[in-house]
């Protein structure tokens, strides 16, 4: 049985009141409006547990909306259009405040309901965008007159509504609020956590420098080619030269186009706190400048505050493994570094990773700490709340009418259909990638030769077959592991950029009108063909150190594409801003490599430690079929839902971004 919610008064509060009466059904209670679609997908009869407990702490913002949301998309577009008579006329954060931010009157209002549900009101941003509130569950419960309760949900047990949440009629700027439900709790990122991983051998400096007939493993297991054929071991990880020669740009970062004069924002759950000793010492073995506080800069973004109406400084909601996002910050900042060594790096760490993230992006954009922003994480699939979309797209659209560029890796399982063609109803991209204001970034498989050039490059989509008893199991290309995120949006149409370069039968994937496709364009991602990083981990015998290890995902794939973009803007000499536009505006030209499905599989053996770091538990063996093309979306020439136009091309990818 339900337990009838719970009212909690603020002391002489008339609006407390009117919202208690409203839950109960009085005749007297005020008007109330429902907010469509404030419950996610997961919340249902199947999945509920129990009622949360009255006393659990909740942390949420409730957002506000742009005024005049059309004409803010429409000008975000019109300035990120070549050939539009606004190109590039970017509005100042003061400008689009005064054009489309919420009023200070309907803030005013927002905060002073809050207060008289007793809640404790935390941040509102410059933009008015949202007002961040925290109370307890008992709080929510009369305020937005629902239920809140546990539910079981990808392994973890999870608050949500039990229904849609409804505010008075008399507030109709809130157009959603974020963070009564635990969706930000299903937040993926790809990088590992701070335990220490090791590279076992044999692996080698270049692809192809070691193969299973020339190279002999350390504990004599005989590992077998396929078909007759040596098959090459995986690299070690490619450096920072590798990586720049074979995108093509060591000649114009040698020149001083370093991305010198580029400010660059990554944005990620908590703050490592070695970073700047690992870039550092990563930077000195890898021929890169070292980065002083002006050119590493580290800023928290608004989460844990000093709550003005009670003094207490306080973190909405439970924090989550912040160690396990010290390898993403770090591959990250590394990444960004390794393309681009003279740009600028501001890393916005987000108080907890269920709730902050967009206020983390938001703050960026709303202060214009940087040009671009890259983000490695995302939630996999659409199937959110309209709640979460739109307030975080609100903030895509700003970003993009004031010139701020917002990337985000496009994921790591592909269509999210584990490789089954049977899931096919399931097939979806990841949001935010999936945001027609977004620059998806994709994932390939990389190989890079002896003199640091570019010597093929496939879709990433892994399998693996482990080697037992002397042969592979399954046979190749084996299961699919991972792969580059990717697929047709269900809730965004076709965006004008993509009209005529991705091809219908894509965009009308899921029948009727044509719809956004992800992603845009793609590095490299595979993380047996990954790059190497260096980090302070944590080793089984409880000491830590810096040592470095072979990484990937789409969430390398981003990092080194905002490199690169940085290299770009500083060719251009003038902002890109939001870059579709100019990225599909030169599809099929040679500012891309053109990734489509290889003639003959490439495929790579490799090893491992059984305990991830020493050999005192042995090898684990296996072979990597680098595309195994086992899912709903597929590479091929011209535009793919894979790898998108492409990758950057060197030269001609910097001149042709500059519009």
């Amino acid at each position: 049985m339900r337990r009838p919610p719970l009212h909690l008064l603020a002391a002489g509060s008339v609006l407390a009141l009117a919202a208690s009466l409203s839950v109960t059904g009085s005749a007297s209670a005020a008007p109330l409006r429902t907010l469509s679609g404030s419950m996610p997908a997961w919340a249902n009869a199947a999945t509920l547990r129990s009622a949360a407990p009255a006393a659990d702490h909740v942390g949420f913002r409730v957002y506000l909306g742009w005024r005049d949301p059309a004409a803010a998309a429409a000008l975000a577009t019109a300035v990120s259009t070549p050939g539009s008579a606004q190109y590039g006329q970017f509005l100042s954060p003061q400008s689009f405040r005064k054009q489309f931010a919420p009023t200070q009157a309907d803030v005013s209002t927002v905060r002073q309901w809050l207060r008289d549900q007793g809640f404790i009101l935390d941040h509102t941003p410059s933009n008015n965008l949202y007002v961040a509130a925290e109370g307890s569950v008992a709080q929510v419960e009369s305020a937005f007159s629902t239920q809140v309760g546990l539910y079981s949900h990808a392994g973890l047990t999870l608050h949500s509504p039990e229904s849609d949440l409804q505010v008075p009629a008399s507030l109709p700027m809130v157009s959603a609020v974020v963070g009564i439900d635990d969706s930000a709790a299903l937040v993926k990122h790809a990088a590992p956590p701070s335990p220490a991983f090791v590279n076992a051998t044999p692996c080698s400096t270049f692809f192809g420098e070691k193969t299973t007939a020339n190279t002999a493993t350390p504990d004599g297991t005989v590992v077998p080619g396929v078909g007759g054929q040596p098959v090459p071991y995986t690299p070690c990880g490619y450096t920072p030269a590798q990586l720049r020669g074979a995108y093509g740009v060591t000649d114009a970062v040698a020149a001083g186009n370093d991305g010198s004069g580029q400010t660059v924002a990554i944005i990620d759950a908590f703050d490592s706190p070695t970073i700047v000793n690992d870039v550092n010492t990563y930077s000195q073995l890898h021929g890169l400048p070292t980065m002083n506080a002006a050119q590493l800069k580290q800023v928290v973004a608004p989460g844990i505050l000093k709550h003005p109406e009670s003094g207490a400084s306080k973190a909405h909601g439970p924090v989550q493994d912040p160690q396990g996002w010290y390898g993403e910050q770090t591959l990250d900042i590394e990444a960004v570094h390794s393309m681009a060594p003279g740009a600028t790096i501001v890393y916005v760490g987000a108080a907890n990773n269920r709730n902050d993230l967009d206020a983390a992006l938001n703050h960026i954009v709303d202060e214009h700490l940087a040009s671009m922003v890259s983000n490695s994480y995302g939630f996999s699939g659409e199937d959110l709340p309209p709640g979460i979309i739109k307030p975080y797209n609100d903030i895509l659209i700003q970003a993009a009418a004031t010139g701020v560029g917002v990337y985000f890796s496009s994921g790591d399982s592909g269509d999210e259909t584990g490789g089954n063609p049977a899931n096919f109803a399931q097939a979806t991209p990841d949001w935010p990638a999936s945001s027609p204001f977004v620059t998806a970034v994709g994932g390939t498989a990389l190989g890079v030769g002896a003199a640091n050039d570019y010597q093929f490059e496939v879709g990433w989509e892994t399998g693996r077959s482990n080697l037992v008893n002397g042969a592979y199991s399954p046979a190749p290309p084996g299961n699919f592991t991972s792969g580059s995120g990717g697929g047709t949006s269900r809730q965004f149409t076709e965006p004008a950029y993509q009209v005529g370069v991705v091809p219908d039968a894509i965009a009308t994937n899921h029948g009727g009108a044509p719809m956004r496709v992800v992603p845009d364009i793609a590095a490299l991602a595979d993380p047996n063909t990954g790059m190497l990083i260096g980090q302070t981990q944590t080793f089984p015998d409880g000491s830590a150190r810096f040592s470095e290890f072979r990484i990937g995902g789409t969430s390398l794939a981003c990092p080194l594409m905002v490199g690169m973009m940085a290299l770009a803007q500083q060719s251009a000499g003038h902002d890109i801003g939001f870059a579709n536009p100019v990225i599909y505006a030169h599809a099929g030209g040679s500012a891309y490599h053109d990734v489509v499905t290889p003639a003959q599989p490439v495929r790579a053996a490799r090893a491992d430690f059984a305990n991830f770091v020493d050999d005192s538990n042995g090898f684990i063996y296996s072979l990597r079929t680098l595309y195994d093309d086992a899912l709903t979306i597929h590479t091929r020439p011209g535009y793919d839902d894979v790898t998108g136009v492409g990758s950057p091309n060197g030269a001609a990818f910097l001149a042709a971004m500059g519009g």
